[in-house]
Formats: C-alpha cells, structure tokens, sequence
C-alpha cells in the first residue's frame, strides 16, 4: 500500500526555486572515459537514438561492461509514439516496425514495472518539478516518465542511461541518491 505520508516527508527536499542546469564538466559523460559495475536501465531515448541510428558509438563500451535492463515506462513511451504516428503517412509501418522490434527484443527477465511506492512518489516529484521548472503541456507528461524511471533506478540501485541531461541533471539535484550516464547523441555529420 503506498503511504502518502511517508512520500510527504521524502519530499521535504524541495527547494522552492526554479533549477539551473548544471555545466556538463559537473555530469559525467560516457565519450570522457567508462565506469563499470552498475546495471543500466535505459531511458527511452536510446531506443529511439538506436533506431535512428544516433546512439554514439563511443558510448557502446558502456553497454559492453553493464547488463541492460528495461523499464515498461519505456514500453509504454514507445507505444504512446506508436499511437501519435498517421497510419496513412509512408513512414509509419517501418517506424512501427521498429519500434515493435526494439519491444520484442527487450528480455523478459530484465524488464522491471515500477511499483506503486514509486509511481507515487514519482508523481509528487513531477509535480514538484513542473512547479519549479514552469513546464508545460507535454513536458508535464514527460516529466512523470522520466521521475518514474529516475526513481525506478532508484530502488533497484541501478544507473538510468540517457541523452536528456536537462532533466536527469534536475533530477540528480533534487534526488542525489540517484546515478545517471549521460550521452550525447550522434549527428549526421559525427558519423562521417
């Protein structure tokens, strides 16, 4: 059963004030050398940077030495873009074909559902950063999932891997317990 009075206190962290994001020389990023140990539970970004062919090649050492774990917050991001994309555009089957791929090769023994400690909490901390952070419209839903893998990883004392080092990085200074590796997605031109 979740308790709201517990999760009340947890949130005594709030700063009241709006975050600045912080110099990437303070956030580790994986092109300035690899740690080891930790299990990586991947935001939705990389599967989408993968399909893309975005996802850097320097950060592939990384996947090497970690065990890779997924999140149904991601399954859920992947089928919400499944639903936003027009059927009758030429594009969508190959992108729904993607994604159902990136889906089916997600083991089944290595995708975590949060539960609801988590999602409550992770709800109470969108809600704090959506106030503090002014956002708006789709960011409030995109700051849930993001608060709800950030605290998934949390709980299981795993590192979230993403490209969105705005967020985590707000994350990381309301929540420090938490451990975040952070790439940056290849470009077009990086790859020639």
């Amino acid at each position: 059963m979740f308790d709201v009075d517990k999760a009340l206190r947890w949130a005594r962290f709030d700063p009241e004030r709006t975050l600045a994001r912080r110099p990437d020389e303070l956030l580790y990023l994986p092109d300035a050398g690899t740690r080891t140990g930790r299990e990586l539970l991947f935001d939705t970004c990389v599967y989408i940077d993968t399909m893309q062919g975005r996802f850097p090649v320097k950060a592939l050492d990384a996947l090497k030495l970690r065990a890779r774990l997924h999140s149904t917050v991601a399954i859920q991001e992947l089928m919400h873009a499944s639903g936003r994309l027009d059927p009758s555009h030429p594009g969508t089957n190959v992108i729904i074909a993607q994604i159902k791929r990136a889906i089916k090769d997600m083991p089944e023994h290595r995708i975590h559902t949060p539960d609801a400690d988590v999602l409550g909490r992770a709800a109470l901390l969108a809600g704090i950063l959506c106030r503090l952070q002014g956002y708006q419209k789709d960011q409030k839903f995109r700051a849930l999932n993001d608060c709800v893998l950030y605290l998934q990883a949390v709980k299981l004392g795993v590192t979230v891997l993403t490209a969105n080092v705005a967020d985590f990085d707000y994350l990381l200074q309301l929540v420090p317990a938490g451990k975040v590796l952070f790439y940056r997605p290849d470009t077009p031109a990086a790859k020639s």
